[in-house]
C-alpha cells in the first residue's frame, strides 16, 4: 500500500466523524507518511519514550498494554487496520503505555508537527480527530466495565462482538462472517482479566452452545443477536451515530 492509499483511508475514517470539503481532503493527501513493516511481537510505541510521530495501522493487528512493576500485563485495547495508535502524540510529549504488534503489520507515521498544523489550520479535521480520541476514551470506559463487572463469558463475548463490529465498519469483513482473530488465549486472558485456563474453558463452552465457531485463527459468530444478548453488548459506546 502506498502513502496515497493510506491518506484516502484516513479521509474515509474522518468522514465517518464529520463532513469534510475538498480543502480538508487535500490537506490529508499532502501529509508526508513514512511506511514501515513491523514483525509480530515488536514494540511500536514504548512507555516513557518521547512521542514524535502519529501512527496509523495499515495492515495487521496490534494492541496497547500496560505493565505492572511486577511484570503483569493488562491489554487495554486491540487495534485493527485504519486505527490510530497515538493521535494524542501530537499534543502529549511522552508515551504512557506500550503498543505492540500482534501480527506482522504495516504502519504509516506522520511527524507530530504536521498533525499540529492540521489541527491549527483545518477546523473540520481537528474536530474529526477530537471525535476520534473521544470515541477511543469511550471504548476504554467500556473495557473497564468489561473487566470490572461482567462474568468471564460476557467479557470474552463482549470483546468478540466489539472486534467483529469494528472490523465490519472498517470494511474488513461482515460481522457474522468468518474473520481473522489472532489473539492467543494468553493474550485474551490479559485483555479480560482472566487466566488462560478460564479463557479456554469459557471459549469451549461458547462453542458447545453454538455462540461462536473457531478454526485456528478464524472465528465466526453464527447468530449475532444471540451473542450480543448473552454478552450484554450494546454498541452505543462506539458512537456509530457520528458522521457527516
Amino acid at each position: 500500500m502506498i502513502a496515497t492509499d493510506v491518506a484516502l483511508r484516513m479521509i474515509a475514517r474522518f468522514e465517518r466523524r464529520i463532513k469534510l470539503d475538498d480543502v480538508d481532503r487535500e490537506a490529508v493527501l499532502a501529509l508526508p507518511f513514512t511506511m514501515r513493516e513491523i514483525d509480530a511481537g515488536r514494540y511500536i510505541v514504548r512507555e516513557g519514550q518521547p512521542l514524535k510521530v502519529c501512527t496509523v495501522l495499515v495492515e495487521g493487528f496490534a494492541f496497547r498494554q500496560k505493565i505492572t512493576a511486577e511484570g503483569g500485563r493488562q491489554i487495554v485495547s486491540v487495534h485493527i487496520p485504519g486505527d490510530f495508535f497515538d493521535l494524542e502524540g501530537a499534543l502529549l510529549k511522552v508515551a504512557d503505555h506500550n503498543v505492540q504488534a500482534l501480527t506482522r503489520a504495516k504502519i504509516a507515521s506522520v511527524p507530530e508537527a504536521r498533525v499540529i498544523e492540521i489541527i491549527e489550520n483545518f477546523p473540520r479535521l481537528a474536530r474529526a480527530m477530537w471525535i476520534d480520541t473521544l470515541i477511543d476514551a469511550s471504548i476504554f470506559r467500556e473495557w473497564v466495565m468489561n473487566v470490572g463487572r461482567r462474568d468471564a463469558r460476557q467479557r470474552i463475548g463482549h470483546l468478540l462482538c466489539e472486534t467483529a463490529l469494528r472490523m465490519e465498519l472498517a470494511g474488513l469483513c461482515k460481522k457474522t462472517a468468518s474473520f481473522h482473530f489472532p489473539l492467543t488465549q494468553e493474550q485474551l486472558a490479559d485483555a479480560t482479566g482472566l487466566t488462560p485456563v478460564h479463557v479456554n474453558r469459557s471459549m469451549k463452552a461458547m462453542e458447545t452452545e453454538g455462540l461462536i465457531i473457531r478454526e485456528k485463527k478464524q472465528l465466526r459468530i453464527p447468530d449475532w443477536h444471540r451473542l450480543c444478548d448473552s454478552s450484554g453488548f450494546n454498541a452505543l459506546y462506539l458512537h456509530l451515530d457520528q458522521g457527516g
